[in-house]
């Protein structure tokens, strides 16, 4: 799944929402990346590959937040939650960690869940499929254009 972010071009402009997009240094961290797009910690938007019970799920929250387990467990009637290895991901996605964007289908093949961190802030920034390449867009268009369930499933960071 290399084109991750010609993808995401397409589906944004098709749906008619503006976006900034950057090109930059490789970012491994939320942090660096926020500091290379010149936005706050919190407008970042973390995705997360998560199995829960025998099904992987796509979730993403404000990098300023921690991914609560026990909440999206909770909240889906789960037993067991683990994040997905790098191996799993790569073969899954084609994606590496810190790269992955914030869309389930139909860029990525997964159920996609919205923490309610995200819809607290006016706009979310996002490595788009590489870890060289960010998005910037208003949030109301990323939820109306991604979709996804929103929930609370993050904790303080």
């Amino acid at each position: 799944m290399t084109d991750v972010l010609p993808a995401i071009r397409a589906l944004l402009t098709e749906a008619g929402a503006a976006f900034r997009e950057l090109h930059h240094e490789p970012t491994r961290t939320s942090e660096e990346s926020a500091r290379v797009r010149g936005e706050p910690l919190r407008v970042g938007g973390k995705a997360l590959l998560v199995k829960l019970d025998d099904e992987f799920r796509l979730f993403v929250l404000s990098a300023a937040r921690r991914f609560d387990s026990a909440a999206a467990k909770r909240a889906l009637g789960a037993k067991r939650a683990r994040f997905a290895t790098s191996e799993e991901l790569l073969s899954l996605t084609g994606l590496v960690p810190g790269s992955v964007p914030p869309f389930g289908r139909p860029i990525l093949p997964f159920e996609l869940y919205v923490d309610e961190s995200i819809v607290e802030n006016e706009r979310i920034a996002f490595n788009a499929g590489t870890l060289t390449d960010s998005i910037v867009l208003s949030t109301a268009d990323y939820l109306r254009v991604a979709g996804g369930r929103v929930l609370r499933f993050s904790s303080a960071g």
